[in-house]
């Protein structure tokens, strides 16, 4: 079950969770510097970290699980945020060249069929950056974060599930090694413990950061599938009672 928007939106407005956005920044700028003109999507609450990319990219979106809920991105301007299936993206063919998924492989009901639809709609030479809880880190067990939620990953688990859906992992970073305390004291100690901690406990960070190239040289096997989502309107359309006479009834009988 996805975390709710509502306390996804608070916790990154908390000291800690803006500790939390630095931290996952710093290693997102080792994979990504920039992205020049370039079609970005995130998918899951990724909106705290598209801000960095979105004024090099030509076009950028928010793409928000039902099960989450979503919120008008960016602020003050036109949203570029929708409601989406992760398991069947209104986006056609190769049209995006860069995707980030944060807050969103640990909750997908089906992570290979997830993974399979970013491989449809990535163009060739695409790039998926994949933020996703450390099985082996404090972070994805306390349960006062979003990170303490859903089906963490180790770093071979990823591995092989990229690999399953045709990603070719490239480069990997980490974060979170300093502890999910409120404290403040602690939590201005944050850069020197994310720092030692990259170098001496790579294996315990918080999150785990992967990206992973689309292989083309090697096809999917493609099996039917019928959607198992059924989209039905909230109200059915019964027509509007009028008080205006027709002119059938207006002829005498």
């Amino acid at each position: 079950m996805n975390t709710d928007i509502v306390d996804l939106r608070e916790f990154y407005h908390s000291p800690l969770g803006r500790s939390a956005e630095q931290a996952i920044t710093m290693a997102l700028a080792t994979l990504w510097p920039t992205l020049p003109d370039e079609r970005l999507v995130g998918l899951g609450y990724a909106v705290p970290f598209l801000d960095r990319f979105r004024h090099d990219a030509e076009r950028t979106f928010a793409f928000m699980p039902p099960g989450q809920g979503a919120i008008n991105w960016p602020a003050g301007e036109l949203s570029s945020t929708a409601l989406v299936f992760d398991e069947e993206l209104p986006l056609p063919d190769s049209s995006i060249d860069r995707v980030l998924m944060v807050h969103s492989l640990e909750f997908a009901e089906n992570p290979r069929e997830t993974l399979k639809e970013l491989w449809r709609v990535l163009a060739p030479g695409g790039r998926l950056v994949i933020v996703v809880p450390n099985r082996r880190g404090v972070w994805a067990r306390v349960e006062h974060t979003p990170f303490g939620s859903g089906r963490p990953y180790s770093r071979s688990q990823l591995t092989s599930l990229l690999r399953e859906t045709n990603f070719t992992p490239s480069a990997t970073a980490e974060a979170l090694f300093f502890p999910p305390t409120k404290v403040r004291s602690i939590l201005r100690l944050r850069r020197y413990l994310e720092s030692t901690g990259r170098k001496l406990w790579p294996v315990f960070s918080g999150v785990i950061v992967v990206e992973a190239q689309k292989r083309l040289y090697q096809g999917l096997p493609v099996a039917q599938r019928a959607s198992r989502r059924v989209f039905v309107p909230v109200l059915a359309p019964q027509g509007v009672p009028t008080t205006r006479t027709s002119p059938d009834a207006q002829k005498p009988r």
